[in-house]
């Protein structure tokens, strides 16, 4: 676990914006190994309360082979790869935590914006629930304020992030179930999510 403390601030109407620009940045600077870049998570959501970190998410077709690839270039732009390599698992799947592998790379506290770089697997279920996640939100802006609060309280009332992740966890395990439901229904998927 980090020590460092979660913030999280008001929705900013430029996030998308700059998440546009930084996604633009990372293709030219990581080359062919990029199917897409996708803003994801909180700051991806309009209106949404968010810690002030662009999650972007690189699809990939070989996480070994891109890691490769990524490492070198990602530093000399400020990132660190941190050692998380697996997604966590909702609590009502039984999948193999295989299933849920990542990379990751983070850059914090320079003159650029703080990223969360996650790279995962083209058709992978960690890719795929980060979409719906961000598109469910996306097509409920009602359920936006509710979350939003759970967040602001969360981590008003916790001294580091791994705590605020932990706790997260199963609430979007919560919202993922009833987001399962309104993709099926509307046949949403995640080659076609915007």
């Amino acid at each position: 676990m980090t020590s460092e403390r979660p913030v999280v601030v008001t929705a900013d109407p430029d996030w998308p914006v700059l998440a546009a620009k930084l996604s633009d940045e990372l293709r030219v600077l990581l080359g062919p190994e990029v199917v897409r870049i996708e803003h994801i998570g909180s700051t991806a959501i309009p209106g949404m309360a968010a810690k002030p970190v662009y999650d972007l998410q690189v699809s990939v077709r070989d996480l070994e082979r891109a890691a490769a690839a990524f490492d070198a270039p990602l530093a000399a732009a400020g990132f660190t790869r941190l050692p998380y390599e697996g997604d966590h698992v909702p609590a009502y799947l039984d999948d193999d935590p295989a299933l849920w592998a990542k990379r990751f790379w983070r850059r914090r506290g320079g003159p650029e914006a703080d990223v969360n770089l996650h790279v995962r697997l083209v058709g992978s279920p960690n890719e795929r629930l980060a979409l719906l996640f961000r598109d469910w939100f996306r097509a409920h802006p009602d359920a936006v304020p509710a979350y939003a609060r759970f967040k602001q309280s969360l981590a008003a009332a916790l001294d580091d992030v791994g705590t605020y992740a932990d706790i997260k966890d199963p609430v979007v395990d919560l919202v993922v179930t009833v987001a399962e439901t309104w993709a099926a229904e509307t046949g949403w998927s995640a080659s076609e999510a915007v």
